[in-house]
């Protein structure tokens, strides 16, 4: 056998983008109709029969503090929502200083974190249920649907159950801000676990965002932001 061409062979074939990668996973495609049977599918907490705490403050009474931080909001957002802010950006304006340096935090956390794309929707969806919050819920739900998320998995999020076959890394971040939610700190396992999984700087951006919506979700129980109305609720409401 000519070794050298077999050798060539094997550079070739090796060389090949196919040839012994594994496949990439494909998130699942999820219709609307689905994402509304599983986001809004519980009672709702009537948190829109709330009167607004803190509603939209008219442009033309804006400060000019609150000017110049509206427009810098405006610009890192792309001129979503015509621009205005929205959701707990509308009760953080009453601090223009907050809500500065809150954008500029959750736009790393959010989108340039070293989390993927999927665990980073999944933290936000914790969260929302850790505060029983609608708006935020009607938000990040669908999100984590859409990035891969299984339907199961939201629907006992929902419900305020441990969701059942997960895959390594949801199950990790459910179980670390499970137990930090709950115990105020998490054990040496978990702790080692996660290492092993996303590194400290993985660690980090877990408790980061976890902790930024966390203030977020405050934000709005407190201020009684109202739903989304493109949205639907659906969490059901816990005893007190």
């Amino acid at each position: 056998m000519n070794t050298k061409w077999l050798g060539c062979a094997v550079i070739v074939l090796l060389l090949q983008p196919t040839a012994f990668a594994a496949k990439r996973p494909v998130t699942p495609a999820i219709s609307d109709a689905e994402i509304k049977q599983v986001c809004g599918g519980g009672s709702s907490i009537a948190v829109a029969t709330l009167p607004d705490r803190m509603p939209p403050i008219p442009a033309d009474k804006y400060t000019d503090a609150q000017k110049e931080v509206a427009a810098e909001f405006a610009k890192a957002r792309g001129g979503e929502n015509g621009g205005a802010p929205f959701g707990p950006y509308v009760a953080l304006l009453r601090s223009p200083e907050v809500l500065l340096h809150m954008q500029r935090l959750g736009n790393y956390l959010q989108f340039k974190s070293s989390l993927p794309p999927k665990l980073r929707q999944f933290i936000m969806a914790i969260t929302a249920r850790q505060w029983s919050q609608e708006y935020m819920w009607g938000v990040h739900c669908p999100g984590a649907l859409k990035a891969g998320i299984s339907a199961d998995t939201a629907k006992a999020l929902a419900e305020g159950r441990r969701p059942d076959s997960m895959p390594e890394d949801e199950a990790l971040v459910y179980d670390f801000l499970d137990e930090l939610h709950r115990n105020l700190s998490v054990s040496d396992a978990t702790y080692s676990k996660a290492l092993g999984k996303f590194g400290e700087q993985g660690i980090i951006d877990m408790i980061g965002l976890n902790g930024y919506y966390t203030s977020l979700a405050m934000a709005l129980n407190v201020a009684r932001i109202p739903v989304n109305p493109n949205s639907t609720p659906g969490l059901p409401v816990f005893p007190h």
